[in-house]
């Protein structure tokens, strides 16, 4: 919780194409901490390409039930195999011997191979796949911006890729009642740019052209986004707690609501 809620203050009032605050460090050692983040973060977008890859190399299979493609298993045995090898990339030479430990939370946060779904659950292990990272030195927990924006926004972007692709399950869904089938932090670390933001309120959230115009610059649009292109039918009826947080007069309740249902969940 303490991670995630250091990533909450850090992206507070930003957007994703924001960039660093060069004038918070001397010159030369923001340099070199470009360079030494620039190097972890290209890693990490690597390994996040290299899965997405996978999921082109290996395509549905034809079978009988709609939902949760026996694909996906294949997909996941190739992660299986090469997860210490892909942790080991990213890992500084000498905490190789985390590789290990580390790899399970990786492993552990793109589904169930068993049921072919994905949750909430799972995402919460790449936040811990993340602060491993950052426990060890290969992240910084001061690189908040790049952690989110860069690093989570990929992994969402193929976690999405897979739901999709192999038509994975919502794992423990609460249906209508669920925040989303799927993720919940975007809706934290997305609440929390929004915060002080001078023109957009929750109400606009649910409105298809201010999702169009403004998804780029903030996860929680973007993830509005993806359930509108994936669901049919009235916002309020199949996302009901969403519809419900955009009569929440502001982002900081939004943001602090969405604190306190993640920590009770």
């Amino acid at each position: 919780m303490g991670f995630i809620l250091t990533l909450n203050e850090g992206v507070k009032g930003k957007k994703l194409t924001s960039d660093y605050d060069v004038s918070e460090v001397g010159f030369l050692h923001y340099l070199w901490f470009q360079m030494f983040l620039r190097k972890t973060v290209e890693k990490l977008l690597d390994l996040l390409g290299t899965l997405d890859q996978w999921i082109n190399e290996t395509p549905p299979v034809d079978q009988p039930s709609r939902f949760g493609n026996k694909a996906y298993r294949t997909w996941f045995s190739k992660l299986e195999q090469e997860a210490e090898a892909l942790v080991s990339a990213v890992l500084p030479a000498e905490k190789a011997a985390a590789a290990p430990e580390i790899a399970v939370y990786l492993k552990e946060s793109v589904g169930n191979p068993t049921r072919i779904d994905y949750g909430t659950g799972h995402e919460a292990a790449f936040a811990a796949f993340l602060c491993c990272l950052c426990k060890v030195g290969a992240l910084r927990i001061s690189d908040q911006l790049a952690i989110v924006f860069k690093v989570f926004n990929r992994y969402l972007q193929v976690m999405r890729k897979l739901q999709r692709t192999y038509r994975m399950e919502p794992a423990g869904s609460q249906g209508v009642w669920g925040l989303d089938d799927f993720q919940f932090l975007p809706f934290i670390w997305g609440s929390s740019q929004f915060i002080d933001h001078p023109t957009l309120e929750p109400r606009h959230f649910i409105d298809e052209r201010v999702v169009n115009e403004h998804h780029q610059d903030y996860i929680f649009l973007d993830s509005i986004r993806f359930i509108n292109e994936m669901k049919t039918g009235p916002f309020a009826e199949h996302s009901n707690q969403l519809w419900n947080i955009s009569a929440v007069p502001s982002w900081s309740k939004v943001n602090q609501g969405l604190i306190r249902m993640y920590k009770a969940e």
